[in-house]
């Protein structure tokens, strides 16, 4: 009786030290992450695509002054200071392509900026 004690004792305190040490988890991929960087007159790259309902890191560099891209459908609104970056996560919830421009005037082709993202299924 004693030692059926005693092996039962050494049992559920190795199953319960099993437990404690091995913990599987689940690592979630960090969302993509897109470099932009914008300078007089124009985003490189221009254009990205992205897919519906994953999120994204989403990187604004300045090469020389205040920039901005503004999307209204995809609400990303981001603005980077003079020779800094700004950084957001946004998550597209609808297909399609969507132009947006910059959103900090930045000089005589400010106009002409503009940037794309074609999110896809």
């Amino acid at each position: 009786m004693k030692r059926n004690y005693i092996l039962f004792t050494l049992l559920a305190g190795f199953l319960v030290g099993a437990t404690l040490i091995y913990r599987p988890t689940t690592v979630e991929a960090a969302p993509p992450r897109v470099e932009v960087t914008a300078k007089r007159f124009s985003f490189e790259p221009a254009e990205i695509t992205v897919k519906k309902g994953e999120p994204v890191d989403f990187v604004l560099k300045s090469a020389d002054v205040a920039h901005g891209i503004r999307i209204r459908e995809l609400n990303l609104d981001v603005k980077v200071k003079k020779g800094e970056t700004s950084e957001v996560t946004f998550t597209p919830d609808k297909t399609g392509d969507f132009v947006g421009h910059c959103s900090v005037f930045c000089g005589a082709g400010h106009g002409s900026m503009k940037f794309t993202i074609h999110v896809v299924e």
